[in-house]
């Protein structure tokens, strides 16, 4: 009886354990594109692993696992384009949950299969400077408020 109620003890202090470090809030850090002065806040105890560079310039980033990507880029607007000719060249897919474009950025997001994909791209000082964020759609809920914190956070400094 004594070992049972022990293990017992232990089992409920590993699911506490577990659930304690899955609650923590993520640690966060800026990171800056030199060249564009590009800025934004990431979840580095999220994205902690890089997954190499886009075009232009930038960085991307994955969640240990690799279920989870961020994209951080600047790119030239050679163009000159507006946030809503730039997204229309982009032949978006027509099923967009969310669309939202302004004279100064465009943000949008839907699903492909079992993930969400959000972009948000802000167009300022010849550039455009992007994130990019793919993630499982069962961990939606759970990361909206991580992915409005990247989205608010993207500017030019």
């Amino acid at each position: 009886m004594n070992s049972t109620i022990k293990a017992l003890a232990v089992f409920a202090g590993a699911v506490c354990w577990s659930a304690a470090a899955q609650a923590e809030p993520p640690r966060w850090s800026t990171y800056r594109i030199p060249e564009t002065g590009t800025s934004v806040d990431i979840p580095v105890s999220i994205f902690s692993d890089t997954a190499g560079r886009p075009d232009g310039y930038g960085q991307r980033f994955q969640t240990a696992d690799g279920r989870a990507n961020l994209t951080v880029q600047s790119a030239p607007n050679d163009g000159q384009d507006t946030p809503a000719r730039f997204l229309a060249k982009k032949n978006p897919p027509p099923n967009i949950q969310y669309k939202r474009v302004t004279a100064r950025f465009f943000a949008v997001s839907s699903y492909k299969g079992d993930y969400v994909w959000y972009n948000r791209c802000n167009f300022t000082g010849g550039y455009v400077h992007c994130v990019l964020i793919n993630y499982p759609r069962a961990w939606e809920r759970d990361w909206d408020g991580i992915v409005s914190r990247i989205s608010l956070s993207l500017n030019r400094s």
